[in-house]
C-alpha cells in the first residue's frame, strides 16, 4: 500500500506512481477495439483559471469498462486550498467554507486520485485546463507528469458535427454551442448537476459514451480510429 506522504520534488526522485505510470504507456497499443480499455472521466472545481494563482478545490471521476459506465468506481474529494476564498468557493461551486476546512490537503487528494486512475485512459469535456492543473499538481507533488493518453469530448463533438454537416462545410459552430450543458441538451441526455465535480464527470461520460457510440456506427471501431477521425484535437497525450 503506498503511504500519503508529501513529497519535495527538489531532492527527490519520482515517486513510485509516475514511474509505474511511465513504464506501462512506453509500448501502450493503440489499435485495440475501444471497449476493451477502460476511462476514468474526470472534472476538477477550481477557484478560478489561472494555473499558476488559482487552487483545485474539488476532484470527481467515474470509470468506464467495456464501454458502460461502473457506478461502483467513482471518485469525489473536496480538497481544503491553501488559500480560502469562501464566497467565490460557495457562490460558484456551492461548496462551503466548512467542507473546504475539513477536506483534506491537495497531496493526499492527488495521491488518491493517481492511484484511481492508474493505467485508464482519461476523459474530460475541455479537458487541457483540468489537464494543467493536473499535471502542475503532480509535477509539485510527485515529482513528474502523467502520460495516460487524454481524450477531448468538446473535440470529439465537434468532429462529429462536422461529419453531420459534411467534411467540407466551412461553418464553425460558436464556442457556446460546444458546452457540456448545451451539448447534453442537443444530444437528449440525462441531465446532472452542473458545477459539481462528479456531477460533470457523470455528464461528461454519458456525452462520451454517445458519440463513442456514433463513431462506432461509422466503423470506427479502435483508439486509433478515433485518433485518426479526430485529428482536429480529440486525441492527445500528456
Amino acid at each position: 500500500m503506498i503511504g500519503l506522504i508529501k513529497i519535495s520534488p527538489w531532492f527527490c526522485t519520482q515517486h513510485e506512481l509516475i514511474v509505474k505510470n511511465r513504464e506501462f504507456f512506453k509500448n501502450f497499443d493503440r489499435t485495440r477495439p475501444l471497449q476493451e480499455y477502460n476511462f476514468v472521466v474526470f472534472d476538477m472545481e477550481l477557484t478560478g483559471m489561472k494555473r499558476k494563482k488559482d487552487e483545485i478545490i474539488s476532484i470527481g471521476a467515474v470509470k468506464i469498462k467495456n464501454l458502460q459506465i461502473d457506478l461502483g468506481e467513482t471518485f469525489h474529494y473536496y480538497i481544503r486550498p491553501q488559500k480560502l476564498d469562501p464566497t467565490e468557493a460557495t457562490l460558484v461551486h456551492r461548496i462551503t467554507p466548512e467542507q473546504l476546512r475539513k477536506a483534506p490537503p491537495l497531496f493526499e487528494v492527488i495521491q488518491k486520485f493517481v492511484s484511481f486512475v492508474g493505467t485508464d485512459l482519461l476523459v474530460g469535456h475541455y479537458v487541457g485546463l483540468d489537464v494543467g492543473f493536473l499535471n502542475r499538481a503532480t509535477e509539485k507533488l510527485l515529482n513528474g507528469t502523467l502520460v495516460n493518453p487524454v481524450i477531448d469530448t468538446m473535440r470529439i463533438a465537434k468532429g462529429y458535427k462536422r461529419v453531420l454537416l459534411g467534411f467540407y462545410h466551412d461553418r464553425e459552430d460558436t464556442s457556446h454551442q460546444y458546452s457540456l450543458k448545451n451539448l447534453s441538451s442537443e444530444f437528449n441526455l440525462p441531465v446532472f448537476e452542473a458545477h459539481d465535480a462528479l456531477e460533470d464527470a457523470m455528464q461528461t461520460a454519458y456525452l462520451f459514451l454517445f458519440l463513442i457510440k456514433k463513431f462506432k456506427k461509422g466503423g470506427l471501431v479502435s483508439l486509433r480510429d478515433l485518433h485518426q477521425a479526430a485529428r482536429s484535437g480529440a486525441w492527445r497525450s500528456i
